[in-house]
């Protein structure tokens, strides 16, 4: 897995606006695109692609905890963030870019440190300036919920 390791390494707004979203999803899947560095520091990463839906897969650590000893509520924020943004990224047609409006974030229980995790996020509505999306955080054996989420994200044609 490539990881984008300096600013120069990302890749460019005109490389971004040249491909629909989801071919951006499918080349970070497959390498061809680098993975957010982020997904380094939090140790989740990309597991499936598809037009409205993105799934990544994450195993919070003891590095991801807060002071009394359970898995921060920001480590639930930011791979919710991630999914759910990204499933309305595979429906952004090429020479447009989106960003997070606002998100919101449901925790239902505690994840165990080391338990692997899956995020999905699923497109709600995906329009000319709007992007709604839910997601979910659930235990990757079992299927148990830990967290739910949605976003609002707005979508902006450059070229």
């Amino acid at each position: 897995m490539h990881y984008a390791q300096s600013l120069a390494e990302l890749p460019s707004r005109d490389t971004i606006l040249s491909m629909s979203g989801l071919d951006f999803m499918q080349g970070v899947l497959d390498g061809t695109m680098p993975r957010p560095p982020i997904s380094r520091l939090l140790n989740y990463h990309l597991d499936s692609v598809e037009p409205g839906k993105v799934v990544f897969r994450g195993t919070p650590q003891f590095d991801h905890f807060n002071p009394t000893g359970t898995v921060h509520g920001g480590w639930y924020g930011t791979i919710l963030d991630s999914c759910m943004a990204c499933a309305v990224m595979t429906c952004v047609p090429k020479g447009a870019v989106y960003t997070t409006l606002e998100y919101k974030v449901n925790l239902t229980r505690a994840i165990p440190i080391d338990t692997e995790v899956l995020a999905t996020g699923t497109i709600d509505h995906a329009g000319r300036s709007t992007g709604v999306a839910s997601g979910t955080i659930t235990d990757a054996k079992t299927g148990k919920l830990y967290a739910t989420g949605s976003t609002t994200c707005i979508i902006m044609q450059i070229a």
